[in-house]
């Protein structure tokens, strides 16, 4: 008996049995329709077992043993939906995306009133025993402080509090923000409110102070493309597992770790995450700490070392390539880690031609910290190689004493990297060790599933997409042709046609013919029969030389002709631009953190009497997602991985999830189920001590 179900009749055996459940949370999340529609049955509305129609009894007879030992158990499989992300066991739930993109939206509103007026805030978030939504929003803008019920501030916070919100405003900054998880707790358990620190402030610091709860307002709203796509992976993944599952495989839960779904069982995550609270209730808050998971752990550390400065050797940062929302993060993060490594900071202006004609200047702390929300690069990015510079950027990295360059950017920053060890051989001043952090649109930098900027880009085309699909509301029978970015790598738009809900996306990576392009047709063609009266078609801009954009919308409208009608869009830069998600904020911030520790450590690993020699094929890595963590690559043991002329990588994760796209577009194709999955256990991980970040 539930809340959906009145309880079954006397005598009114369930005949259909082994079939799996998809169970809903009452508390709804942006994203779960995305996970239902990837789900069998998700369309349909729950029936009551015991309410079909009467069948002969051929169990009790034995006519039927097969189908009898078939249906005699019944297999679960959970997705967890919730905003706060609260759930042990998977690095985000269905709906968290969402929630943090709605915060984001009212902390950069509050933010641009600090141009005006000299202002603290306080912004009140949900998470009533989860401070994971507080903690991103604090990495994501820059808070100055953050209260979360996982990790009480000590008894004297108050004080604290005041000297840093004092210090910050004497460095030049109009404006505080201090976020607060609905749930904060004091080391006495006693509640933290809004209004209390609102008083604190004002009667000590005599500031002006505004609080903001934001309620329910996170919940709601459209799904972020990272949300929908997290949970169309999620359903297909569930489904998958019922499919493999047997009278033995316990009940399990969907989960995500780094970039892979995997399966772990249900009452293990379920019982950690209920130790969380007992841990929080008996005043263990290290422990609740480790229980949360290698994520939120890491969340919390860098966001630690941001909050603290502290009074080595030379380190530059630049940009290369195009700009991507979330560079500005990532150069944040990277410039103040430094600092508290005790590194002097250098920042070079437009790219591998500023650091050759010496456009290299300090920056400090106080200079990047309104950077994190930012879209674009503040520092310029250009798409020059080094190779050509190589004599004036020798000059230049002695003249400014560089020990460690960071270079953040595209396929452009991959390929300079590759340059400048090459000409190690020539110039002995290359001989320092470099890391290359991905930062592009069109997600194509080898040994990494992401790339800063990815994120923002892909959620600007879905929003684009859902408004030019509404625009069709009062006209029928209408197909729109959308043309995105990416170069000849087809991120963009599989994953944006999977996000919008795209009839078919045509990528380089997966030739088309005109037989496809027919087939695509006729397609639509039948879907106008249905109730459905739209469609939607991505082409990546470099996916087919001759089969052009106007190629195809005039195609589709010739062979449409008094079927429905056409209209084509071509995105542009606007791909390039806006704001970065908090998803692009926070992985920049993370990126940059990790950086900065691993080049310190190579600069004390290569520094022989006090001068940098580093010519290892490990000492110029590049830090990319594989998977599920982050890892440092020798750049020159990728180039074996990569295509140089479409300047792609020769393998690319997202292409199996293409036949996810045509399943949901009700195409009749197949599902390659070949590889099979393993249920795994939920592992207590600790995380590297804090020292080494």
């Amino acid at each position: 008996p539930s809340k959906e179900f009145p309880p079954r009749p006397p005598g009114r055996e369930c005949p259909g049995g082994g079939s799996g459940a998809v169970p809903v949370s009452p508390r709804s999340s942006p994203g779960c329709h995305s996970a239902l529609a990837a789900s069998p049955r998700g369309t349909e509305p729950p029936v009551p077992p015991w309410d079909l129609p009467e069948f002969p009894d051929f169990f009790q007879a034995g006519k039927c043993p097969r189908e009898a030992q078939r249906s005699s158990h019944l297999n679960i499989v959970g997705m967890v939906g919730s905003i706060d992300n609260d759930f042990c066991g998977t690095d985000m739930t269905i709906g968290t995306d969402s929630a943090l993109h709605r915060i984001m939206e009212i902390v950069d509103a509050i933010t641009t009133t600090a141009q005006s007026h000299q202002r603290t805030f306080v912004l009140e978030v949900m998470g009533r025993h989860c401070g994971y939504l507080a903690l991103i929003t604090a990495l994501a803008c820059g808070a100055d402080w953050v209260f979360i019920p996982e990790s009480p501030p000590e008894d004297d916070w108050e004080e604290h509090l005041c000297r840093r919100l004092t210090e910050t405003r004497d460095g030049g900054s109009r404006l505080n923000i201090i976020i607060v998880a609905e749930g904060a707790i004091d080391k006495h358990g006693k509640a933290i409110t809004s209004d209390e620190i609102k008083a604190l402030v004002v009667k000590r610091l005599g500031y002006d102070t505004r609080v903001t709860i934001l309620g329910h307002v996170q919940r709601g709203g459209t799904p972020s493309a990272f949300d929908r796509i997290l949970a169309s992976r999620m359903g297909v993944e569930a489904v998958m597992a019922l499919l493999e599952g047997t009278p033995e495989t316990p009940a399990c839960v969907v989960s995500l770790s780094g970039n892979q779904a995997v399966r772990l069982p249900l009452m293990e995550c379920v019982q950690v995450t209920k130790d969380v609270t007992t841990a929080m209730n008996e005043g263990r808050f290290e422990d609740a700490l480790k229980l949360r998971g290698r994520s939120f752990q890491n969340n919390w550390n860098v966001y630690k070392l941001l909050a603290h400065i502290r009074p080595g050797y030379t380190v530059a940062v630049m940009n290369v390539g195009a700009p991507a929302a979330g560079m500005n993060a990532a150069v944040r993060s990277t410039v103040r880690i430094g600092l508290i490594h005790g590194h002097r900071m250098l920042a070079v202006h437009d790219g591998f031609e500023g650091l050759a004609f010496g456009m290299v200047e300090e920056i400090g702390w106080n200079t990047v910290g309104s950077w994190t929300g930012l879209g674009g690069s503040k520092l310029g990015t250009k798409r020059t190689l080094p190779k050509k510079h190589f004599e004036e950027i020798s000059a230049n990295i002695s003249k400014f004493g560089i020990h460690g360059l960071i270079i953040i950017g595209g396929f452009e920053a991959f390929t300079g990297g590759l340059e400048l060890v090459e000409g190690r051989a020539r110039f002995e001043e290359l001989c320092i060790p470099l890391c290359i952090v991905p930062a592009t649109v069109s997600n194509n930098v080898p040994g990494s599933d992401f790339s800063i900027g990815a994120d923002t880009a892909l959620n600007t085309i879905t929003t684009t997409c859902d408004l030019i699909k509404q625009s069709a509301a009062g006209t029928k029978r209408r197909v729109f042709i959308i043309e995105t970015m990416g170069g000849f790598c087809g991120y963009l738009a599989t994953m944006a046609g999977l996000a919008a809900g795209a009839d078919a996306a045509y990528i380089f990576e997966e030739p088309f013919s005109s037989r496809d392009l027919q087939a695509n047709v006729d397609h639509l063609t039948e879907k106008m029969k249905t109730t459905v009266k739209r469609g939607l078609v991505l082409r990546n801009e470099r996916c087919n030389e001759n089969y052009t954009t106007d190629f195809i919308y005039n195609l589709y409208c010739e062979e449409g002709k008094g079927i429905f009608d056409c209209r084509k869009n071509v995105l542009g830069h606007m791909q390039q631009g806006g704001s970065p998600t908090p998803f692009d904020r926070n992985f920049g911030t993370k990126m940059g953190a990790k950086a900065v520790a691993w080049i310190t450590g190579k600069i004390k690993e290569c520094s022989r009497h006090g001068r940098i020699f580093a010519n290892t094929a490990d000492s110029a890595c590049l830090l990319g997602m594989r998977k599920r963590s982050l890892v440092f690559q020798p750049i020159a043991e990728l180039r074996q991985q990569t295509d140089f002329e479409h300047r792609i990588p020769k393998e690319q994760w997202w292409l199996k999830l293409r036949p996810i796209l045509k399943i949901l577009a009700k195409y009749n194709i197949e599902l390659d189920t070949s590889e099979t999955a393993h249920l795994e256990h939920l592992t207590r991980k600790v995380l590297v001590p804090e020292a080494t970040l």
